[in-house]
């Protein structure tokens, strides 16, 4: 599976354990930055994650900010993104199997490196559900993604 990884500068220190973690768990990784802790703006780096998915580049992403919570909106901004920023292992491979969760939000100001660890292998161990409950949630959420609103 290919993942794309990108970070703020305060996600920066988590980046190289998360690219680790994917790596150890069989996946290629994409690097989109940043590539040190000089400032910058996190919704910059949501788009590169977003637009490496949309293009076809990734199947997936990893988004590491402070909290994990700028990165996560910025990139449910983008059509066909769906992101969530996770604390527990439980989260991250249900986020997959009934949400259909394409991007991991971390916070590397809140989880350390082997939590990290941890989400990022049940993140990318996890499949969408086949089950039927789960196509019709989802399909619910892209009509809402397409109008805006509930039908």
């Amino acid at each position: 599976m290919q993942i794309a990884v990108a970070c703020d500068h305060a996600g920066f220190p988590l980046k190289d354990e998360v690219i680790a973690a994917l790596e150890a768990a069989g996946c290629s990784t994409i690097d989109l930055g940043t590539y040190d802790q000089e400032p910058v703006d996190y919704p910059d780096y949501a788009e590169k994650a977003g637009r490496a998915i949309i293009n076809g580049q990734a199947e997936r992403a990893v988004l590491v900010c402070g909290s994990g919570i700028g990165a996560c909106i910025a990139a449910n901004k983008m059509k066909g993104i769906y992101a969530c920023n996770v604390n527990d292992v439980y989260s991250a491979r249900q986020g997959v199997e009934h949400d259909n969760m394409n991007v991991l939000c971390l916070g590397a100001r809140v989880i350390g490196p082997q939590t990290a660890k941890e989400l990022v292998t049940a993140f990318v161990g996890a499949h969408f559900s086949a089950e039927e409950r789960h196509q019709r949630r989802f399909g619910k959420i892209l009509k809402l993604e397409a109008n805006g609103k509930k039908e």
